[in-house]
């Protein structure tokens, strides 16, 4: 045993680690927190009442660098839209072309349109001359089809036109707001990146998953739809309402009517269904929650046979979502008939003062036509932003999620000016170390521990004394409450996070394998490392015995759940990666907890030889794997009560005496 060694087997009351009672049910459960997939899930945050405003104007700020595209797209929904509100004006005139040569035929040829004005009044049909002064006629001569073949061409024009400039705007639209989703996406994305560890210990993954996805998609959705509908709803109703009054101003005044009641119908649904949408996504991300934490424990659901249960607790959150889509859907969806009905009552009204007015000789019968044809255009987008208002209601919520995401606390940036250790060889000081998962419930309190160069010190204990936060803070994982931990001489806080663990490898008790072939998950550990050297990696870890056996060989595509490999080769799989990355500090954490005696003969010696000439911390159950550590940490109700050599702690007849003895004494 080395001088430090024995200074660091002093008095056990230098280094201790305080659970207050019930605390070790407090550590969180993070993916080294330990807990079993189908463990109670951590509670997720509570939803705040939707704030729409400025939820809304935080979300069309992010289209802010796609200013130039919207300019276009602007200017292509101006002109798309003023073609369009022309159509039904030039439509009109095609109507009084047929109108008033149907008319003309009607009267004798060689008169004027005067004299048959006159000759009606004579005879007693005031009404009919009336209707005529509002007229064009040429009496005697029937349809000018020239006149009216020349208006329909124009029409076709303006409305090709139209829908040309509205594709354009329409694509136009579409580029830009995929183009802000792919921002908000990458923002996200280097977002989680950013967040502490505690952050995932609190949210459930399927409800983290739900946001990133789900919320993020719905957002996208809503963007796409309405921005184009309220842009080109808005300018129908500025234009439509330009031409209604040059038409006759009474039948525009009648046609607003419908603005303050369409108004007032929408703030009144809108308010009552902003709730329920935010509840629709709460119930969705929760939802995705219980589903992914059902199906990562299938085994163990089947096993304990808990699936009536699952199945009863999916089937009563599957109803809270019914409930609360169905709520939301139904009251939005109020809006699109209330306001067809509005609009309904002014297309009658606008016919019949209409009427009145041809009669009367006031307007034209295209004129009428022209003005009928209006009043639907203007209701129709009003309708539309009216049927709108439960996509923006939603896409909102989503929004308000995201930005949620976005505005957690991130972890301690790095320092501006990183340090580096000058020489790398493994010293960790643990000095004065304090830390608590919470503030209010300290774990830590006072840890004093020096690990030289090329030392193995393996921490034993029940589940809970504190073994797995001892490795996360070394990985930075969680920040320290007071006192520092220096890695060959440089704090590590003072360090920026990559450099530090460029220098651990860990391997941990939950083997982690993503689907690709056993080559690639080997070369994770360092992507440049050449073939010669992945092989090496693999013969002294031992993988290479048995994946010499498989028919691809090193090609063997592993699965997303790697089930076409045992749990033991998963294991010797992910020693080889840490080998590979050919780290200054090792950290295993229970790495045979999962393999049969005869693989963890196997894992022992690759383990060896990974841990040759590496500072080592090894956290482990069986403490057959740790004989042979330098420096043994025996840690019971939070409190490191014993430290040593196997041989002198054995010795002893403590705390790690009994433990080796009750694994140990049927055997021996």
């Amino acid at each position: 045993m080395s001088d430090n060694a024995k200074n660091a087997a002093g008095s056990p009351s230098s280094t201790r680690i305080n659970v207050p009672a019930g605390a070790s049910g407090g550590r969180p459960s993070g993916p080294m927190g330990g807990r079993g997939p189908m463990g109670p899930g951590a509670g997720v945050p509570v939803e705040k009442p939707l704030q729409f405003g400025p939820s809304s104007r935080r979300l069309l700020q992010r289209l802010r660098p796609e200013r130039a595209r919207l300019v276009v797209v602007i200017s292509f929904a101006i002109v798309s839209v003023g073609l369009s509100v022309l159509g039904p004006w030039m439509l009109g005139n095609a109507t009084n072309i047929i109108f008033n040569g149907i008319v003309s035929s009607q009267l004798p040829a060689g008169t004027t349109q005067e004299q048959a004005i006159a000759m009606l009044t004579q005879s007693g049909q005031d009404q009919l001359a009336s209707m005529l002064k509002g007229m064009t006629l040429t009496p005697g001569a029937g349809i000018d089809f020239t006149a009216l073949g020349i208006t329909l061409s124009i029409v076709l024009a303006i409305y090709a036109g139209g829908f040309l400039f509205g594709w354009l705007q329409a694509r136009i639209l579409n580029t830009s707001v995929q183009r802000t989703v792919f921002r908000l996406r990458e923002e996200t994305e280097q977002k989680l990146h950013r967040l502490p560890l505690s952050y995932f210990d609190r949210m459930q993954r399927g409800e983290l998953l739900s946001r990133v996805t789900n919320d993020i998609d719905n957002v996208a959705q809503s963007l796409q739809q309405t921005l184009s509908q309220v842009l080109v709803s808005l300018l129908t109703v500025i234009g439509v309402l330009t031409m209604m009054f040059i038409i006759s101003p009474v039948l525009a005044l009648i046609a607003l009517i419908s603005i303050p009641v369409s108004l007032g119908v929408t703030m009144l649904v809108a308010r009552r269904s902003q709730r329920m949408f935010v509840n629709q996504w709460k119930h969705t991300g929760e939802l995705n929650a219980q589903i992914e934490e059902t199906f990562t424990g299938h085994s163990l659901v089947k096993i304990f046979g808990r699936s009536r249960q699952v199945e009863q607790k999916f089937a009563d959150k599957n109803h809270e979502l019914y409930e609360a889509s169905f709520g939301a859907q139904f009251v939005s969806g109020i809006i699109m008939p209330s306001m067809m009905f509005v609009g309904n009552l002014v297309y009658v009204g606008i016919a019949v003062v209409g009427g009145l007015f041809v009669a009367n000789g006031a307007l034209s019968l295209g004129s009428v036509q022209a003005f009928i044809q209006y009043s639907r255009q203007f209701t129709q987008p009003l309708s539309q932003l009216g049927s709108m208002a439960n996509l923006l209601q939603s896409g909102v919520a989503s929004a308000e999620r995201v930005f949620e995401l976005l505005d957690a606390p991130e972890q301690v940036a790095d320092p501006d000016t990183p340090l580096v250790p000058s020489h790398q060889t493994g010293t960790l000081v643990f000095d004065h170390v304090q830390f608590g998962y919470s503030s209010d419930v300290p774990l830590i309190t006072d840890l004093n521990l020096t690990v030289l160069p090329g030392q193995t010190v393996a921490i034993v204990g029940p589940t809970g004394a504190g073994k797995t936060t001892l490795v996360n803070l070394i990985m930075r994982f969680y920040e320290l409450g007071g006192g520092q931990i220096t890695l060959d001489g440089t704090d590590i806080a003072l360090m920026s996070r990559d450099a530090l663990r460029s220098r651990i490898g860990m391997v941990l008790q939950d083997t982690w394998l993503f689907k690709g072939t056993i080559r690639d998950n080997i070369a994770y550990g360092r992507p440049s490392a050449s073939e010669d050297e992945i092989i090496a990696a693999a013969k002294a870890t031992y993988v290479d015995r048995f994946v010499r056996t498989l028919p691809h060989g090193y090609e063997t595509v592993l699965d997303d759940e790697a089930s076409n490999v045992s749990a033991g080769e998963k294991q010797l799989i992910t020693i080889a990666r840490a080998f590979l990355a050919a780290p200054s500090v090792l950290i295993l954490d229970e790495a045979t907890s999962s393999v049969d005696t005869r693989t963890e003969v196997l894992v022992q010696r690759a383990m060896a030889a990974l841990r040759a000439d590496r500072t080592s911390f090894v956290i482990a159950h069986r403490l057959s794997t740790i004989r042979d550590a330098d420096l043994i940490l025996v840690m019971e109700h939070g409190d490191i009560v014993e430290q040593g050599t196997h041989d002198q702690l054995i010795a002893a007849h403590g705390a790690y005496a009994t433990l080796y003895e009750s694994q140990f004494a049927s055997s021996s």
